[in-house]
């Protein structure tokens, strides 16, 4: 996987209405997958299919526990996730930008 699929990855881990509310309810704290799927009116598959893509961005971690899963912010993941927004949004110097000539 290339360094941009990687970046691409966190991004689309914030491209979802479902998943930004899912953020929402973690910032409270770890929450169990039967009160995600409750929250969210959503079924467990798709809840799988959203934890999936939060997981391997790396921005959620999840624990099992019995039959349910228990998932929370991943620290690391975060910071990485606001690292790269500010490199990717940073506005390079104008005076080293090659300009076209006429």
């Amino acid at each position: 996987m290339t360094e941009n699929e990687k970046k691409a990855r966190i991004f689309k881990a914030f491209c979802d209405p479902n998943r930004l509310t899912i953020l929402n309810l973690l910032q409270s704290g770890e929450k169990c997958a039967c009160k995600l799927v409750e929250e969210l009116h959503i079924g467990q598959p798709t809840l799988s299919h959203h934890m999936k893509i939060l997981c391997d961005a790396e921005i959620v971690t999840g624990r099992k526990e019995g039959k349910w899963t228990y998932y929370s912010f991943n620290p690391e993941g975060i910071g990485k996730a606001r690292k790269l927004l500010e490199e990717v949004t940073a506005i390079a110097d104008p005076a080293s930008q090659n300009r076209c000539s006429s």
